[in-house]
């Protein structure tokens, strides 16, 4: 009821479409009710001998039922029709709401979640929504108003008969609380096995380059298959329990039946029932019956839309770990200096990352982080941008604490360039441009000069408008890297983190990049993260992180004079390119 309740919230922003809906199912179910009263008029009136009056009347009651039947044809079109409206709207707004949920959340969050089963929750889990909304309630609302009318009505016939009419009912419903606790965990493992189906697809469909590089191909079609039917196997697990509770809930309901018809035969017998009586109970019998014997149907769809929609509400309901404070500062005209005071921070508070960080970049400067793979370089940058908070200390940007700034505002203001480039699947024109909807196409052309990348886009045979194919795999390593620098650049942010923006490219295409880093420099505050120290040797001031803390600090000149950790880095760099190497 809980779980009702919380969904009943969703749809509310649509109940003018369902209350239209629901007194359509009323009138609807009004009419169902008084046919079959007319037929037994009608069979009454012939029980009695025809004659010319007895005719005539009957032609009245023929033109109430067609009256009856083309109420019947409008009032269901309203029914059904407005309430899948409803359904169908609630749907594409639980899919809006849930892709946006997950745009919003912190990164952390999706650190053990697969993309294949989000993309599941989003498209396949909200599609129970419409089964819950258009099907299963508008169906229990109709059964239960049309159990109670059908009740009232064979009270008013026959009391004793009605009672021996309910007979059956509690068994049914003592069957259906068993058959709801039975299956319902498996709707729920099916559920996730289908979101475990999709994210295995998605992976290796990303990856399928690898899989026929290193011939994986049957290995890989056995994973999928071994998920694959571990879903099948556990909706097989729900339809079991499904194909012995429906079978059950008939067979109760066949014994109710048996019972009228006897005792039913017993007072005609006695003269106690009227023909007409007979048979009026007998019509209202398959309508009294049809509710409680569809509740089968309903209780398997229902657990089925549950399962679905547990999966949709705990993406839904999941806390926002990084938000705004209430009041807080909207970044204007920042100049661009970035400080960490005494900054900590850890994914598991048993294994930090980042130890007592301290260091101010003024605002135009550029400084590099270096150090080995694991140290905390990224992670350093994403704490700049607040997609994660410092488990101690402060980051300030222009003086400003990141926790008393809005989010939007300070992530305007910074625009990376990350070593695993995305690009969207669109043109370079589309790609470059999506740092600022508003940009001209001169202003595009400006930002890919400056990024050194405008004349081999122009080589290329549609220029700016070439599809550059889903995550850019129609470009290079070095032409999607520039692309991501001219993103950066056109953006106009007064920070800039380029995050290992060299490390997949060759020699000549570094040379092009480091020319588009030089022709920034000095305009913005740049945090830079590299391997390759070449590309770092002008910074104004180089960082050595080892076990997440600063071990050494100063100029590329001041650090190689040193003789510490980075002088080692810089003279096996150089050894290796004295040798021809790439390092």
């Amino acid at each position: 009821m809980k779980m009702l309740w919380r969904l009943s919230r969703e749809a509310i922003r649509y109940r003018k479409l369902y209350v239209i809906a629901i007194f359509s199912t009323f009138a609807l179910t009004a009419v169902n009710l008084s046919a079959p009263k007319v037929l037994s008029s009608m069979t009454g009136i012939v029980a009695q001998g025809v004659d010319k009056a007895a005719l005539d009347r009957i032609w009245q009651l023929t033109w109430v039922l067609v009256a009856l039947y083309l109420l019947r044809v409008s009032f269901r079109f309203m029914s059904n029709y407005l309430v899948h409206k409803a359904a169908w709207y609630l749907v594409g707004d639980l899919r809006t709401r849930t892709y946006d949920k997950l745009e919003r959340l912190h990164l952390g969050f999706f650190h053990d979640k697969q993309t294949g089963d989000l993309m599941s929750r989003v498209v396949n889990d909200t599609r129970d929504f419409e089964l819950l909304y258009a099907h299963i309630i508008p169906d229990f609302i109709t059964g239960s108003v049309t159990f109670v009318g059908v009740l009232t009505v064979l009270l008013t016939i026959n009391w004793r008969l009605a009672l021996i009419t309910c007979a059956p009912i509690p068994f049914i419903l003592l069957s259906g609380i068993v058959f709801s606790k039975k299956v319902r965990p498996y709707f729920r493992i099916s559920q996730k096995k289908m979101g475990e189906l999709n994210g295995k697809l998605q992976d290796n469909l990303s990856g399928v380059h690898e899989i026929q590089s290193f011939g994986r191909e049957e290995y890989e079609t056995g994973r999928v298959d071994e998920k694959n039917f571990e879903h099948v196997r556990a909706m097989l697990q729900a339809l079991k329990i499904s194909a012995v509770f429906h079978p059950s809930v008939e067979f109760i309901s066949s014994i109710g039946t048996i019972l009228v018809v006897g005792f039913g035969g017993l007072l005609a017998y006695h003269g106690d029932l009227g023909v007409a009586d007979v048979v009026a109970f007998m019509l209202y019998l398959s309508l009294f019956y049809a509710p409680v014997t569809g509740l089968a149907n309903l209780l398997e769809s229902m657990q089925q839309s549950m399962a679905g929609a547990e999966r949709v509400l705990a993406i839904l309901d999941a806390p926002y770990e990084i938000k705004d404070k209430p009041g807080a500062l909207e970044l204007k005209d920042v100049q661009g200096e970035i400080t960490f005071d005494h900054v900590s921070f850890a994914y598991d508070s048993e294994v930090p990352v980042l130890r007592d960080i301290s260091f101010t970049c003024r605002p135009g400067k550029m400084l590099a982080l270096v150090g080995p793979t694991g140290v905390g370089k990224t992670t350093l940058t994403q704490l700049i941008s607040r997609f994660y908070e410092p488990t101690q200390g402060r980051i300030l940007i222009d003086g400003h604490d990141l926790s008393d700034v809005t989010i939007e505002s300070l992530r305007r203001n910074i625009s990376p360039v990350l070593q695993d480039t995305f690009l969207f699947n669109g043109t370079i024109a589309e790609n470059i441009g999506y740092a600022r909807p508003d940009a001209s196409m001169d202003e595009i052309r400006e930002a890919a000069q400056a990024a050194n990348t405008h004349a081999d886009i122009m080589a290329m045979p549609e220029g700016y408008d070439t599809p550059v194919g889903e995550r850019g795999l129609r470009l290079s390593g070095g032409q999607k890297q520039r692309v991501a620098i001219a993103r950066a650049i056109l953006r106009r942010s007064p920070v800039i983190i380029l995050d290992e923006a060299t490390a997949a490219v060759d020699v000549e295409t570094e040379q092009q990049i480091q020319k588009a880093i030089a022709g920034i420099a000095g305009h913005c505050t740049i945090i830079a993260i590299a391997h390759r120290l070449s590309t770092i040797r002008n910074a104004d001031t180089i960082l050595v992180i080892e076990d997440g803390r600063i071990t050494e600090q100063g100029t590329h000149d001041e650090l190689v004079a040193l003789g510490g950790s980075y002088a080692r880095m810089h003279n096996i760099q150089a050894a290796a390119a004295t040798q021809g190497g790439v390092v």
